[in-house]
């Protein structure tokens, strides 16, 4: 079953259920994935899915920094609730140790020599590793792999 389907078959669990707020969640991913299809014109793979998962659960956590800040903990409560709920859909996540295992494989498969090769090596990484790490911290992981050559 695709990612796709999986999140629409969820949706109609939430409603069986009656989980309001994952309901509505469900409900926001799903209409994000639509408005990208309809946008691209495109039926999207997991992939896609995924980046898009990664990109809800990214605005999430943002709008929870900002709320705690201004002082509103019950509506960061309910951002890190909603990105909860959506991780659930990410893979498994990989260890600081399996990354950079996988990072320098990738620095010999690219070839890269240093920190000029930055671009190269996170281009790979990207590619392997979507949906299985953070990509902000596997920013730093290439940089301290790349420094140490």
């Amino acid at each position: 079953m695709s990612l796709k389907a999986q999140i629409l078959e969820d949706i109609k669990q939430a409603m069986k259920a009656r989980e309001q707020a994952k309901l509505a969640t469900l409900r926001m991913l799903s209409a994000a994935i639509k408005q990208k299809e309809v946008d691209e014109r495109v039926e999207l793979d997991d992939a896609a899915v995924l980046a898009i998962i990664e990109k809800q659960i990214k605005q999430r956590n943002e709008a929870a920094i900002q709320f705690e800040q201004g002082g509103r903990a019950e509506s960061a409560l309910a951002e890190k609730a909603e990105a909860a709920v959506l991780s659930a859909y990410l893979p498994a996540q990989l260890s600081e140790a399996e990354v950079l295992d996988e990072l320098r494989a990738l620095v010999k498969a690219t070839g890269a020599t240093g920190p000029q090769d930055m671009g190269k090596v996170m281009g790979a990484a990207k590619a392997k590793l979507a949906g299985r790490a953070d990509m902000s911290k596997v920013s730093g992981l290439v940089k301290q792999v790349l420094s140490s050559l």
